[in-house]
């Protein structure tokens, strides 16, 4: 998907969590960090919270990062004791900048056909792509201060 941002904003989207809660929830849910050290070993435990408060708890680990570049995490869904439910799936992500432009490709990996299936018909792709738009409608904001 491509920002109309710079690198170094979109980067800090992606790995700052006062900014990764600004968008990282498709509407009406909210992101909430609970914690987050973004280095390799490190991990974000963070909750989508529905409107009426119902918190849907996720883990993400961070497998390596090269900085403004790519990073990779094995993100799961977890229990509100930071449990995480596995097998999660492996995301791999790279950043490019063209022109003022930001590209970031997002690869996901599942460790089966099936699992792949129920994370789609549990509304993973909708979800994905109005939470892609958050940050694309947050960025023009940001970009402009």
């Amino acid at each position: 998907m491509e920002f109309d941002a710079d690198l170094s904003l979109v980067w800090d989207a992606f790995t700052k969590p006062e900014i990764l809660d600004q968008w990282y929830a498709p509407k009406p849910f909210l992101s909430k960090t609970k914690h987050m050290d973004f280095k390799v070993g490190g991990r974000r435990f963070y909750a989508m919270v529905s409107p009426d408060g119902q918190e849907s708890w996720g883990l993400q680990k961070y497998t390596s990062i090269t900085p403004k570049t790519n990073f990779k995490m094995l993100n799961a869904f977890a229990d509100k004791d930071e449990n995480p439910q596995l097998p999660g799936s492996d995301w791999d992500l790279n950043f490019s900048e063209q022109d003022g432009a930001t590209t970031v490709n997002i690869n996901i990996y599942n460790e089966s056909a099936e699992r792949f299936e129920r994370v789609l018909a549990g509304g993973f792709k909708e979800g994905m792509t109005a939470t892609l738009e958050n940050l694309r409608a947050l960025l023009a904001t940001l970009s402009k201060k």
